[in-house]
């Protein structure tokens, strides 16, 4: 009942999990995103560059399984500074528009690959 989702447009993953399950057909859930391009790269140390890539490559996961932004309703956002609180927050306001998914956003001490932002989702598809 559940089928791993995998696509050339977002990293492949860097450790031992799959981009994304595909639960019962209906429920999909994205492992977390960092500002790694689909060749596998980080792009700019910048909180802007990688919360940008990072939404991208969920983008480009939900594409996969023919479902867009609009089907997200929960994401977890991972800082490593809370400074970067309001910066996160319009890159991600323009992403998702006037109805966003439901959120929460933690500060920790460190990510993967030094990035400064990870972004995980969950979508129920049409």
């Amino acid at each position: 009942m559940r089928e791993a989702v995998a696509t050339s447009g977002a990293p492949t993953p860097i450790g031992p999990y799959v981009q994304g399950v595909l639960a019962q057909g209906k429920l999909l859930f994205i492992s977390g995103q960092i500002g790694l391009t689909p060749e596998g790269d980080m792009v700019a140390a910048d909180i802007r560059s990688q919360t940008r890539q990072s939404l991208e490559n969920i983008r480009a996961i939900l594409a996969s399984v023919g479902a867009g932004l609009e089907h997200v309703v929960k994401t977890t956002i991972f800082l490593r500074s809370l400074e970067d609180f309001p910066v996160v927050n319009e890159i991600y306001a323009g992403f998702f528009g006037v109805h966003p998914p439901a959120r929460t956003t933690v500060e920790v001490s460190a990510l993967p690959r030094g990035a400064l932002v990870e972004i995980e989702a969950i979508a129920v598809l049409p």
